[in-house]
């Protein structure tokens, strides 16, 4: 499976200078099942080792040069860069994009977010519904595609919003950009999160326009996810305080409710967030940049399109091919995820999963097999030891099982 390749403008010299962390999260990659996943109903998900061995004719050159294929214990000729690698099991309870987010950079969480298999109480419903004037159609567990298809006739005639939600911590609100204006929708958003609190704290508050006519509907790119702020600092908080740029393109900047960044950049899709990655990349001279890759869980995981994942994992190791050659001596690359969207496994929601660690630099000598971290915060702790950070009561630094130079 190769797809089309297309032209990369040559890289800037590689220059020493302050350092500079990149993390990349593959949004739903995960590396094979937890040994609680039988807790969620998730055992035998293996989101990568299930996609490769389904997908034998996949071209992933560069992520095996990382060690992916020892993480997925594959058997490989592909020559490895130095670096470390390993897989993390993550200790915040759930499964949810938020929770892994934080705990990567540092934040474990004790509990899980609330879930609500059974819909929204009326509780939360109920002031909602008075806030916005309306009554809500939906409230229940749905796929974000089909609820639309549904309940989008009925949306349109009514003006009612679509609510809805999933396995996941959330509490989604669709409305047609005709109908509901982008930013009336977003304050309908700001009303929930509003209401949102407490026992129903739920991770994510989501915006979810859409356009078309009944039959063929489809959602746009004005998605905003309002979060939580995280409970104790994160990685980019501390980093900001220490001076250093914060930049993040992706959804980081709504998972982290905005704290601690410095400059966003647009990544509303794959291909946007690696534009605005190599941006970020010729731009900023140190500090840390977080890159989190969406459309793997949200196109293709949720959507249990196996194909669709594969060619977009094929893709972004196109780009991974330009992110090497643009590291410069005083850079740290990590790619990991934060948690698993195993499309051949039975259900379309997320999976409990261990996520790959991968890293690498012009530093690194050799490369070390990390085996098994306790902790999705072993990225945090490992971003703050080469920013010169003091060590983050989360996590423990990989780099210092690394031989440096």
């Amino acid at each position: 499976m190769k797809s089309m390749t297309r032209p990369i403008p040559e890289p800037k010299p590689a220059s020493p200078g302050a350092p500079r962390v990149l993390i990349v999260v593959l949004d739903g990659a995960g590396v094979g099942a937890l040994p609680d996943a039988s807790r969620y109903g998730d055992q035998g998900a293996d989101t990568l080792g299930h996609l490769l061995r389904g997908e034998p004719s996949l071209e992933l050159p560069h992520l095996f040069s990382l060690g992916l294929g020892e993480i997925l214990g594959l058997e490989t000729q592909q020559p490895l860069l130095p670096g470390c690698h390993g897989r993390l099991a993550p200790r915040s309870p759930g499964k949810d994009t938020t929770s892994g987010h934080w705990e990567l950079a540092g934040v474990v969480l004790d509990r899980p977010f609330p879930v609500y298999p059974r819909g929204f109480p009326p509780e939360v419903m109920e002031p909602f519904e008075r806030a916005v004037g309306k009554k809500a159609l939906g409230n229940k567990p749905a796929s974000g595609t089909e609820i639309i298809q549904e309940l989008g006739a009925a949306h349109l005639e009514s003006g009612r919003p679509i609510v809805y939600t999933s396995a996941d911590s959330v509490f989604q609100i669709a409305a047609h950009e005709e109908v509901v204006p982008r930013e009336q929708l977003y304050q309908w958003c700001r009303i929930a999160r509003e209401i949102l609190q407490g026992p129903h704290a739920v991770g994510r508050v989501i915006a979810r326009p859409f356009v078309g006519s009944p039959g063929q509907f489809r959602r746009t790119g004005g998605r905003r996810d309002f979060s939580l702020s995280p409970p104790a600092p994160t990685i980019l908080d501390r980093a900001r305080e220490a001076g250093f740029p914060v930049a993040v393109t992706g959804k980081v900047a709504d998972i982290f409710n905005h704290r601690g960044i410095s400059r966003q950049e647009p990544g509303s899709g794959n291909e946007e967030t690696a534009a605005s990655l190599f941006r970020l990349v010729e731009e900023l001279e140190s500090g840390l940049i977080w890159a989190t890759f969406g459309d793997f869980d949200t196109l293709y995981g949720h959507r249990n399109d196996r194909r669709g994942f594969a060619a977009a994992l094929e893709r972004f190791d196109e780009h991974l091919s330009c992110l090497l050659e643009r590291l410069r001596e005083e850079d740290l690359l990590i790619i990991t995820a934060d948690h698993g969207c195993d499309p051949q496994h039975p259900g379309t929601d997320h999976t409990r999963e261990y996520v790959p660690l991968m890293a690498t630099g012009r530093r690194f000598r050799n490369r070390v097999d990390l085996g098994t971290g306790s902790s999705l915060a072993d990225v945090g702790a490992g971003a703050a030891r080469w920013l010169g950070l003091d060590p983050p009561p989360q996590g423990s630094s990989f780099l210092d099982y690394a031989d440096l130079g």
